[in-house]
């Protein structure tokens, strides 16, 4: 499901190999249309997730229905305070080429800095 060219997106998209089960994952819900998963280093252990659409899209201006899909379905898992986010691009922080949107539990004082934070 993560259209056309599967094969070739199941070895350049590390998402797509956790939605086409190539590659493990903790999987911590599962939609038609998504999945939330743990990611590899988060930045509040515990706290952290991805919510990933099944449907390869680049990033969140590429389809902008599969981006509400993504966003409807982390505003399902998160709870208060967290931050929800989303970047388009590398010089925006994305490092992997398939939407995805983080859900990061807060805490007051918890330190988590975010790109626009003054130090």
């Amino acid at each position: 499901r993560c259209g056309p060219g599967r094969e070739e997106r199941l070895v350049s998209c590390p998402f797509c190999a956790i939605i086409g089960g190539e590659t493990p994952a903790q999987i911590v819900q599962r939609w038609p249309d998504a999945i939330a998963i743990v990611p590899l280093n988060p930045v509040r252990p515990g706290r952290h997730l991805l919510v990933i659409p099944v449907e390869h899209v680049d990033d969140a201006l590429e389809q902008p229905v599969v981006t509400a899909v993504a966003m409807q379905r982390a505003a399902e898992l998160a709870q208060a305070p967290c931050n929800i986010i989303t970047s388009v691009g590398s010089e925006a922080t994305q490092t992997v080429r398939h939407l995805h949107v983080h859900i990061v539990r807060r805490s007051e004082a918890d330190g988590l800095m975010l790109p626009w934070s003054a130090p």
